[in-house]
C-alpha cells in the first residue's frame, strides 16, 4: 500500500497515512480537525548491479577506439576466426560431396 503524507492548513502538522490507491484522501487533521492537503513526495530509487555509472560515466582514457585505428592483436584474432569458420564450412561441404557421389 502507498504511504501518503499530509499537512494541515491550520496548525501545520504533518502526518502520514498508509492507504489503498482507491481510498478517498484524508480531509481533516487528526490534531485540530482543520483542512489538510496531500503533499507530493519524491520517489525512492534503488540502483542495483553495475548500474549506469560504470557504463555511462567512463574516464576519458577508457573510451572506445575509433574504427579506423585497430591494434594488431584485434586483426589477428579476426583472421583466426575467419579461417576457423572457413575450415568448418569447407569440411561440411566436402562431406556433402562425398555422400552424394
Amino acid at each position: 500500500m502507498p504511504l501518503y503524507e499530509y499537512q494541515c492548513q491550520d496548525c501545520g502538522v504533518r502526518f502520514e497515512r498508509r492507504q489503498h490507491i482507491t481510498d478517498d484522501p484524508v480531509t481533516t487533521c487528526p490534531e485540530c480537525g482543520g483542512e489538510v492537503q496531500r503533499l507530493i513526495q519524491p520517489v525512492g530509487i534503488i540502483f542495483k548491479g553495475s548500474g549506469f555509472y560504470v557504463t555511462d560515466n567512463r574516464s576519458k582514457s577508457s573510451t572506445s577506439i575509433p574504427s579506423g585505428t585497430r591494434k594488431s592483436g584485434d586483426a589477428s584474432s579476426e583472421s583466426k576466426a575467419e579461417s576457423a569458420s572457413d575450415s568448418t564450412s569447407g569440411s561440411t561441404s566436402s562431406s556433402k560431396t562425398e555422400s552424394s557421389a
